[in-house]
């Protein structure tokens, strides 16, 4: 299973004391070892980062992260899309693959990272008041837009990673960052005539290969 980049540090860290500790455990008392190489082992599955390739129909907008569906929310008027929106929020436990990906082609108008508290992912307040990083992407024609990602902490996640950059463009699946150990990701798209949203609440999804939405009316 291929490793994501962002993960090198931690495992390297990881190895080293927990490899320290299972030498000690095993020249102790060798069933000791075993809670210390399940960690390790966890570390590196947390950091996987599988390939995820598909094909998408015209309209529709692909899940940025694995995880389950806890929200689905229409939007009376949302800033960043100027009008009616609809959020779909995704939590992301630590057994989870991390890395977000791009919901559909188009260019990275805007990205705004604001600082904040570290509510657990599941704290209905935890989309408003945990830090947060928010891209805005102007979709390729004729999906509407804009369309909105929002990468949000958790009690335990504690860094965002964002590789893209203002003025980017990401062709739809492509990967793009991550959150550290457990988190919680939105999906923000205009609530446009046709704009269907194909999931449900408790629904298991997967980045790049799950379509949250669509638009039939293109």
């Amino acid at each position: 299973m291929p490793i994501a980049r962002e993960g090198y540090r931690e495992i390297a860290v990881a190895t080293l004391l927990l490899g320290a500790c299972v030498a000690v455990c095993v020249w102790l008392f060798w069933p000791l070892a075993i809670p210390f190489a399940i960690v390790w082992v966890w570390v590196l599955s947390f950091f996987r980062d599988p390939r995820r390739e598909r094909s998408y129909d015209k309209g529709e907008l692909c899940s940025p992260a694995d995880g389950t569906i806890t929200e689905i929310s229409e939007l009376d008027d949302y800033e960043p899309i100027g009008g009616r929106a609809v959020r779909i929020g995704m939590f992301l436990s630590i057994f989870n693959v991390h890395a977000n990906r791009a919901p559909c082609s188009g260019v990275v108008r805007a990205i705004d990272y604001v600082p904040g508290e570290f509510l657990d992912a599941r704290h209905p307040e935890s989309g408003k008041r945990n830090e947060s990083n928010t891209l805005v992407i102007d979709p390729d024609a004729p999906l509407p837009g804009p369309v909105v990602v929002r990468q949000v902490s958790g009690k335990v996640a504690r860094r965002i990673v964002c590789h893209t950059r203002e003025g980017d463009r990401m062709p739809i699946g492509h990967r793009f960052g991550m959150i550290k150990f457990g988190s919680r990701t939105e999906l923000i798209i205009p609530l446009a005539a046709g704009t269907e949203v194909t999931v449900e609440i408790g629904d298991k999804v997967r980045a790049g290969l799950t379509i949250l939405a669509r638009v039939k009316e293109l």
